[in-house]
Formats: C-alpha cells, sequence, structure tokens
C-alpha cells in the first residue's frame, strides 16, 4: 500500500452526525477527478460503486487511487444534504440506496 500525504478541500454534505458506514475497496477504474499532477481522486460525496441501480452507498471522504485500489468509508445509512454532493443520484440510484435519505 502506497501512502503521501494530500490535501483535499471537501463540502460537508451529511445533514447528520449519526450514519453507518462499511470499508470498500475503491478501483482506480472508480476515480472521476484527475489533477494537474496526474493525481486520481474520487471525490467524497460520489455514489459508490456507479450513479445506476448497483449503488451501494456514498463515499465518506475523497479516496486517492493513483497507485490502485484503496480502502474506503462508503455511508449506507443515514441524513444527506444531496444539494452538496458533487454529482446528483439519478432515481435508480436513490431507490438502490435504501438506508440513504435526503434533505
Amino acid at each position: 500500500m502506497y501512502f503521501e500525504k494530500q490535501k483535499y478541500e471537501e463540502i460537508n454534505f451529511l445533514a447528520s452526525a449519526k450514519f453507518q458506514a462499511f470499508t470498500e475497496q475503491v478501483a482506480s477504474t472508480h476515480a472521476q477527478t484527475v489533477t494537474t499532477n496526474g493525481i486520481k481522486v474520487v471525490p467524497a460525496g460520489a455514489v459508490w460503486p456507479a450513479n445506476d441501480a448497483t449503488a451501494k452507498g456514498i463515499l465518506l471522504n475523497a479516496v486517492d487511487v493513483t497507485h490502485g485500489p484503496q480502502p474506503a468509508s462508503v455511508i449506507v445509512e443515514g441524513y444527506i444534504i444531496a444539494e452538496r454532493l458533487p454529482a446528483q443520484p439519478i432515481a435508480a440510484a436513490k431507490t438502490a440506496m435504501t438506508g440513504i435519505k435526503y434533505r
């Protein structure tokens, strides 16, 4: 496992401090942002693993996947402020994520 300190600015999209999250492995194929330095990042608030009917949850923190798959915290139950997410979940994703409530 490769570790390198990076600074990311994240918007708080949680509507409550109470949530349930589990660890999932995030692959570099999920990267949604590539910086000028070539760093591949899956942003906090991204629907995981995809914004469709296969959605399982929402990433709690940004994940740097430049050097391969990394563990990440995925929220499966909790209250989310949808307007603050980097991309709005589609209807199929909202239906698939039964434990996520939107404010």
